[in-house]
């Protein structure tokens, strides 16, 4: 006997969304919030750029063109992810049964790549300013940052409150970026003003950069993992094997188990469960459901009750939990 998720009434009383029952209400109140969000820093962000790169190259300033730099990958990350938000409240379909929802780490892995890239140019960059220091314009360079720095606090306020979602992530991270890089880009001038030292513009453009690349390479290859199909941070296969077999009644025996995410809040799960003999299946389904759901935060689950031998057992090329 063989009992799937998405052919139980009862799989919808615990939230699966499956291809012909998605349930997106509160979801989708929450994307279209995060939509505008994004939409209102990108138009802040790329708005600014363009005055920045004007008194950057007016005043010769590394930081203020690294910064303008950062603005202009921002803009670019933030219409990404905006486009990324739109998909995912897309319904699923026939080509797509668990809907766009992996577009968010698309978005999330390919903005990662570009602060890394950034990051790399702005240190190429500024150690040429350092082997040939030029002359900057510390007046014209802090009026410019510390208007940036007021752009950026407010575009980073839009985005505060969605670390749940990788997305969002990357966009924030991308913007507090810019935050930084004013702050670098305002210490700078008043340092020049005051001081007369040139090589403080590239110095704390690199200081600013090594700052971005750490949380740059976080969320890549937190993208990259889920991308990869790679197991969710509070979902060991082996772990769920055990525990289920532990504390669900009725069960003699957990394998073939396969977890994974579909995006940075949600994980799946596929598994089989050996029955011992006499125990009711449909009953044992939904404890074994209500224990991914309640223990694992797993509310998607695709579960083949065994009461005789495994079938896959039988293959050659079979796999055991993953």
């Amino acid at each position: 006997m063989a009992h799937e998720d998405h052919k139980s009434t009862h799989d919808h009383h615990h939230g699966d969304d499956h291809h012909h029952g998605y349930a997106h209400h509160a979801p989708d109140l929450t994307g279209r919030k995060n939509e505008r969000r994004v939409l209102i820093a990108m138009w802040l962000t790329g708005g600014f750029m363009l005055l920045e790169v004007a008194g950057g190259l007016y005043a010769g300033s590394l930081a203020l063109i690294a910064d303008a730099g950062h603005m202009l990958t921002d803009t670019g990350a933030l219409a990404l992810a905006w486009f990324a938000l739109r998909l995912t409240r897309r319904p699923a379909d026939p080509s797509r049964s668990y809907g766009y929802q992996r577009a968010e780490i698309l978005a999330a892995f390919v903005n990662g790549i570009a602060m890394l890239a950034l990051v790399v140019w702005i240190i190429v960059e500024a150690v040429l300013r350092i082997m040939s220091p030029h002359p900057v314009m510390g007046g014209i360079m802090l009026w410019v940052a510390m208007a940036g720095l007021l752009v950026n606090i407010i575009s980073f306020l839009m985005l505060h409150g969605g670390e749940d979602n990788l997305n969002l992530r990357g966009a924030a991270l991308h913007v507090l970026g810019d935050l930084l890089g004013s702050v670098a880009a305002i210490l700078a001038a008043l340092i020049i003003m005051s001081t007369g030292y040139m090589l403080i513009d590239p110095i704390l453009s690199v200081v600013v950069a090594l700052l971005i690349a750490r949380s740059a390479w976080v969320i890549t290859s937190q993208s990259a993992h889920i991308l990869m199909e790679g197991t969710p941070q509070n979902a060991n296969a082996d772990e769920i094997a055990r525990d289920l077999a532990a504390m669900v009644p009725g069960v003699a025996d957990i394998h073939h188990v396969h977890a994974w995410s579909l995006s940075s809040s949600r994980a799946l799960v596929t598994l089989h469960a050996a029955l011992i003999p006499g125990a009711d299946g449909s009953k044992t389904l939904a404890a074994l459901k209500a224990r991914l759901a309640e223990h694992f935060a797993i509310h998607h689950a695709t579960i083949q009750i065994e009461s005789a031998e495994c079938p896959d057992n039988a293959r050659p090329d079979r796999t055991h939990n993953a």
